[in-house]
C-alpha cells in the first residue's frame, strides 16, 4: 500500500462532454480557473488539455495552453503543471477508402506535438506510449516506437518529465524498453489509463498485471473512466500507486448528481484519508518525482 499519494486532477480533457455536463472548461481562463480550484482542494497536479474556446472540441493551439499556463502561474496557488502532450495523434480511416483520412484526423509528427512544451517547460508532460483502437468506430490513435523514441529524446534534452500515459500491457512493454535504452530518467513516472476502449479494463487484474511489468523504482499511477474512477482510486492506492481524478475520466460526483474538478479531488483526498494514507503536497511531489524544470515565477 502507498501511505503518501500524489494526486492529480485531469480538469477537462478533450472527449465529447461539452454539453453532456454544465460547466465543462473550455474557454482558457475557464481551464485556469478549473486548475486552480482543484489545486484549491488538494491536487498536487493537474493535467490540463485545451478546447478550441468557440466549438468545445480538443485542440492543441499554442496560444490556448500559453494563456492556461500564464493565468495559472500568475495565480496564489502551486501546482505541477502536466501538460497533454497526446493530441495530434488521431487517425480516422476513412470508409470506404482506408487510404483516405476520414473527417477528425489530425495526424502530425512526434516533435510537432510538443510544440507547446518547447515554448512553455511545463514540469511533466504526457507522452501516451503506443497505438491504440479508439472506441467501436474508425478512430485509431497513432504514436509509433519510432515517433516515441524521437519524442523521449526531445523531452528528455528540455528537462521535462514524461508522464508515460499506458492504456494497455504493450504500452508498458514499449515504455520499459524505452527506460532500457536511456531515454527515460529516473525514476520513470507511469500512468495506467485504465477502462478507455479499447485498451485495459478498469479493474484490479488489469491494473495488477500492468504495475507487475514496471521497471524496477518506478513511479506510478492509475485511473478509471466513469463509475470506475472512485474504485480505481482505492485500488490503486491499496496496490501502492497514486492517483487521479477529474472531469476528463468522470462527470459525476455520485449517481445523478454532476461533479465539479474540485470535488472530486476532494472524494479522492477522503478515500485516501480512510485508507490511513496522505495526499502530498506539490513540494512534496517535486520531491518524489526529481522533477527537473523549476517552477517559473509569477507572471505580473
Amino acid at each position: 500500500m502507498n501511505t503518501e499519494v500524489i494526486v492529480t486532477c485531469a480538469v477537462t480533457g478533450a472527449g465529447d462532454t461539452v454539453g453532456k455536463h454544465p460547466a465543462i472548461p473550455v474557454t482558457p481562463r475557464q481551464i485556469a480557473d478549473a486548475v486552480i480550484e482543484a489545486a484549491r482542494a488538494g491536487a498536487a497536479v493537474t493535467h490540463i488539455h485545451v478546447r478550441d474556446p468557440k466549438t468545445g472540441k480538443g485542440g492543441r493551439h499554442p496560444d490556448w495552453y500559453r494563456e492556461v499556463v500564464e493565468r495559472v502561474r500568475s495565480s496564489d496557488v502551486d501546482v505541477i503543471i502536466n501538460l497533454s502532450a497526446g493530441m495530434g495523434g488521431d487517425f480516422v480511416v476513412g470508409d470506404p477508402d482506408p487510404l483516405k483520412p476520414g473527417e477528425g484526423t489530425d495526424l502530425v509528427g512526434a516533435l510537432e506535438r510538443l510544440a507547446h512544451v518547447e515554448e512553455l517547460l511545463p514540469e511533466i508532460c504526457t507522452l501516451d506510449c503506443g497505438t491504440l483502437n479508439y472506441g467501436d468506430g474508425n478512430l485509431t490513435y497513432i504514436s509509433t516506437p519510432a515517433m516515441l523514441r524521437t519524442a523521449a529524446r526531445r523531452i528528455q534534452e528540455l528537462g521535462v518529465k514524461p508522464e508515460l500515459e499506458c492504456f494497455e500491457l504493450g504500452h508498458v512493454w514499449l515504455a520499459r524498453q524505452m527506460h532500457a535504452e536511456g531515454l527515460l530518467d529516473d525514476p520513470p513516472l507511469f500512468q495506467l489509463c485504465l477502462g478507455i476502449p479499447y485498451g485495459a479494463p478498469a479493474d484490479t487484474n488489469a491494473m495488477m498485471a500492468m504495475r507487475d511489468e514496471l521497471p524496477e523504482g518506478a513511479v506510478w499511477a492509475a485511473f478509471g473512466i466513469g463509475r470506475h474512477q472512485m474504485p480505481m482510486v482505492a485500488q490503486s492506492v491499496i496496490l501502492g500507486g497514486h492517483v487521479r481524478v477529474g472531469l476528463e475520466d468522470n462527470l459525476y460526483l455520485r449517481k445523478g448528481v454532476f461533479a465539479s474538478n474540485g470535488q472530486l479531488v476532494e472524494k479522492a483526498i477522503q478515500i485516501i484519508d480512510l485508507l490511513g494514507a496522505r495526499a502530498l503536497t506539490p513540494a512534496e511531489a517535486r520531491t518524489r518525482l526529481r522533477l527537473k524544470t523549476a517552477r517559473p515565477a509569477a507572471v505580473s
